[in-house]
C-alpha cells in the first residue's frame, strides 16, 4: 500500500532511490566480474540490455505500488536520450576492452570537464575561480596521462572520446528532461529503462559478435551464470 501523504511519499521514494543506487552500482559491478572473469561471459553489450530489462521490471513493481506516477515524455526526447545513453555503453565497453584500465579511467574521469564545458555551452552556467583551476589540474592530468600510456592505440582513443562525449551528454540530456518534464529519477528511468533494453538485447548479440568474434546463443549457460 502507498504511504498516505506527500512528505511520507517523498522520504519513502528518496530512500527508495537512495538504496537503489547503492544496491546497483555494487552489485552490477561484482555480478559482471564475475560473470566476465568466472564464468567467460564476454558479452557486455547483452549483459548491459539483461540489466536494463531487470530495472523494467523493477519500475513496473514501483509504478503498481504507487511510487512511481504517471507521466509523459515525448517518444523524439526519449529517442535522443536512447541514443546518447547507448552510444556512452557501447562506447564505454569498447574502450575498455581496447585500452588499458589506467587509460579507460582516466577517460572516465575527463566527463568532469567535458560535462562543465555543456553546461557553460547549453546553460550558459558560470563557473568560480577555484572551479575552473581544478578543471584545469584535471586536464593536465588527462593530457600527461594520454601523452605517456604507451598502450594507448587510434582506434582505442576513439572509442574513449566517443565514450566521454556521449556519456557527459546522457548526463546533461538526463537533467534536461528531468527539469523540462518535471521528471523524478524513477519516473525517467521507468521510460527510458524498456527502450534501453529492447535496443541493447536487439543490436547488442550482433555487436558482442563484432567485438569478440563469439555468439551469445553458443555460450555454456548453466544454473550460477543464470542466476
Amino acid at each position: 500500500m502507498a504511504p498516505s501523504n506527500k512528505a511520507d511519499r517523498k522520504t519513502v521514494l528518496d530512500a527508495a532511490a537512495w538504496m537503489f543506487n547503492v544496491v546497483t552500482s555494487v552489485g552490477i559491478i561484482i555480478v559482471n566480474k564475475a560473470l566476465m572473469a568466472t564464468y567467460g561471459f564476454s558479452f557486455a553489450t547483452t549483459l548491459t540490455g539483461l540489466h536494463f530489462a531487470t530495472t523494467t521490471l523493477m519500475t513496473a513493481v514501483l509504478r503498481w505500488l504507487g511510487y512511481i506516477q504517471s507521466s509523459h515524455l515525448p517518444l523524439p526526447e526519449l529517442l535522443k536520450f536512447v541514443l546518447f545513453a547507448n552510444f556512452s555503453i557501447v562506447g564505454m565497453n569498447v574502450s575498455l576492452m581496447w585500452n588499458s584500465v589506467g587509460f579507460y579511467q582516466i577517460a572516465k574521469l575527463s566527463m568532469i570537464p567535458v560535462s562543465c564545458f555543456l553546461e557553460v555551452v547549453m546553460d550558459k552556467i558560470q563557473y568560480s575561480r577555484d572551479t575552473k583551476l581544478s578543471i584545469a589540474v584535471v586536464l593536465l592530468g588527462v593530457g600527461v596521462c594520454t601523452v605517456t600510456d604507451v598502450s594507448v592505440n587510434t582506434r582505442g582513443f576513439i572509442a574513449a572520446f566517443i565514450a566521454v562525449w556521449s556519456t557527459s551528454l546522457q548526463q546533461y540530456y538526463v537533467h534536461h528532461l528531468q527539469r523540462r518534464y518535471n521528471l523524478s529519477s524513477f519516473n525517467l528511468l521507468g521510460h527510458t529503462a524498456p527502450a534501453q533494453a529492447g535496443t541493447l538485447l536487439l543490436f547488442g548479440p550482433f555487436l558482442d559478435y563484432w567485438l569478440t568474434d563469439k555468439r551469445v546463443d553458443a555460450y555454456s549457460y548453466n544454473l550460477v551464470s543464470v542466476e
